[in-house]
């Protein structure tokens, strides 16, 4: 299977938020509301370059929105469609993302996800990020995490 990372187009919106949506919503009995990544505006979000998808054998299966920030680029969301769990793939858009990060000249990336998503937070602390601090936005108890990124060739 071939899989590659490219910028998201208009063409690509629909399964953006078909992702999303079954990325996220089991998450909302937990959290007792939606999650951010279910208000997003993704049709801006693709107009202003910040989402990448991933394909595999030309089906879009994940998406990662990086948005610059003034001393890190944050992991504003990274979503694989439930038939692609396990397979990899959200670890190569996490890869993609550092590069991506480094690239703009960051030294860091962070992220940020609820603190009911203990899975996650598990996963992230395993690949090296680290937290940060604790607090809730808009309406959200939030775990914001941060990596050091290597920056040597």
């Amino acid at each position: 299977m071939t899989s590659r990372i490219r910028p998201a187009t208009r063409h690509d919106l629909a399964a953006v938020q078909e992702i999303v949506q079954a990325a996220y919503r089991h998450y909302v009995v937990r959290i007792g509301r939606e999650p951010g990544p279910l208000l997003d505006d993704y049709a801006a979000l693709i107009g202003e370059a910040r989402v990448h998808v991933a394909e595999r054998d030309g089906l879009v299966l994940g998406l990662v929105v990086l948005l610059p920030q003034d001393d890190a680029m944050l992991l504003d969301n990274i979503a694989v469609a439930p038939a692609a769990q396990g397979s990899g793939l959200g670890r190569l858009m996490l890869d993609r993302a550092e590069r991506m990060a480094i690239e703009a000249g960051y030294d860091a990336i962070e992220l940020y996800t609820n603190e009911a998503m203990t899975e996650n937070i598990a996963l992230y602390t395993r690949i090296g990020y680290s937290e940060t601090r604790r607090v809730e936005e808009k309406g959200l108890r939030r775990v914001y995490m941060r990596k050091a990124l290597d920056r040597s060739p």
